[in-house]
């Protein structure tokens, strides 16, 4: 009796060692998979951010892109795609009297504006939600405040309505609108954009995060190799 009962305890126990191997190993799987190297970023077609891996060429033709629009800058200049167009480029909206969420925006803005300041493929873009206050003057001198260099780094003013549907539309930047459609309603955003050389939406970002502001760095670089071949 006492050596049935002894094997049977022997015989859970040994279950229980390799169940939990089996489980170690596991674990070890997850973690590996958890933590597998990106080397790809998605396209980003829609509002809802639902990420598309590895297109064809035939189906990139017809994804969503960032349109032309023309707005000034802190200097006066007139700024344009044009002016992106075959940059890697990360794109928020804000407002210079915003006592929030935007001055960690623009903190953090700041930090990717010095890892790539001698980068002149990577160029950043703010366009002001504010416009009727946000002037070209109000804005050289938030710029130079906030140590922006005005050749890497625009902050844009203009038509509020052309603002407003370029986030709503094209950046699809307004998480209120997404839900309501409202557009008489105030575009407030801690988006930021990353934006590839053929005006592509690559990723999306929580700006007031700092470990965000790292993940845009790892995903700046995976463009910069997916056009360097």
């Amino acid at each position: 009796m006492w050596i049935k009962k002894t094997y049977s305890i022997i015989l859970v126990l040994c279950c229980m060692i390799f169940s939990c191997k089996g489980k170690i190993e596991n674990d070890k799987q997850a973690i590996k998979i958890g933590t597998k190297k990106v080397d790809k970023l998605p396209y980003y077609n829609t509002s809802d951010f639902t990420p598309s891996w590895l297109p064809t060429d035939n189906e990139l033709k017809k994804f969503h892109k960032i349109p032309d629009f023309k707005f000034k800058n802190q200097l006066g200049e007139e700024i344009t795609y044009n002016d992106l167009r075959g940059h890697i480029y990360v794109a928020n909206f804000f407002f210079t009297t915003c006592p929030s969420i935007c001055a960690q925006l623009t903190s953090n803005m700041h930090i990717l504006q010095d890892v790539y300041a001698k980068n002149d493929e990577i160029k950043f873009i703010s366009h002001s939600v504010f416009p009727s206050y946000d002037t070209v003057e109000v804005l050289q001198k938030y710029g130079e405040l906030h140590d922006v260099n005005p050749k890497k780094w625009y902050l844009v003013t203009g038509d509020e309505k052309e603002i407003y549907n370029l986030a709503r539309e094209a950046y699809f930047a307004d998480e209120t609108y997404k839900q309501t459609n409202d557009k008489n309603g105030f575009v407030h955003t801690e988006n930021l954009i990353l934006i590839d050389k053929q005006g592509h939406i690559r990723g999306v970002y929580k700006g007031t995060s700092y470990q965000e502001i790292e993940r845009i760095q790892r995903h700046i670089e995976i463009l910069k190799r997916e056009y360097s071949g």
